[in-house]
């Protein structure tokens, strides 16, 4: 059966378990599949590798990606640059395979503005006391930052409209949350 390369955007709030569900997509090890690694100026959390959960990079590393054009899209998030390398996406595609990237809902409008052909998944929360709950559990985020990022989830939430489709990551149920994503790409692929 022919299929085509899909770019897909993986997107939503702080805390909503966008990383998670990218360790179980890569875990699940799907064959033609490319699970991009951005690019980020925030120190690494405990148990987070360079070249694996992220590029972590200086601020001076950061800026030569953007002055030498080598990020599809990049922006200043919470304090912190993030950036999707544009060599991995291209490179991807050209071997035929799904490319998945993981970014902010601001990046995600950009990647769809330069690659209209994307593919926009909103992950939403259950609720906000399980986002605000995640925020807590991660151990990383002070009070300040945690009401910031809440703050942020409540202007992003409804922007999800803009996005092809919207997922609720439900507490305790990741494999269904996963499948649902390989089912949406499994589906564009093919027509």
């Amino acid at each position: 059966m022919n299929r085509k390369s899909l770019l897909v955007v993986i997107s939503g709030p702080s805390g909503v378990g966008k990383d998670v569900i990218i360790e179980e997509m890569v875990r699940q090890n799907p064959k033609d599949y490319h699970f991009t690694v951005t690019a980020t100026t925030r120190k690494p959390r405990d148990n987070e590798l360079n070249g694996v959960n992220h590029y972590f990079l200086s601020l001076k590393e950061f800026t030569s990606m953007i002055d030498n054009d080598e990020l599809l899209e990049w922006a200043k998030v919470y304090g912190n640059y993030y950036g999707v390398p544009k060599k991995q996406v291209n490179d991807a595609l050209t071997d035929g395979n799904h490319v998945i990237i993981r970014v902010d809902v601001q990046g995600a409008k950009r990647i769809k503005s330069i690659m209209p052909e994307s593919i926009l998944i909103f992950i939403h929360p259950p609720n906000f006391d399980i986002l605000k709950n995640h925020l807590i559990k991660r151990g990383v985020n002070s009070d300040k930052d945690i009401s910031i990022r809440l703050a942020e989830a409540k202007n992003e939430i409804p922007q999800s409209k803009n996005f092809d489709y919207s997922i609720i990551n439900e507490e305790n149920k990741l494999i269904e949350t996963v499948e649902k994503i390989y089912n949406i790409i499994t589906v564009k692929s093919e027509n």
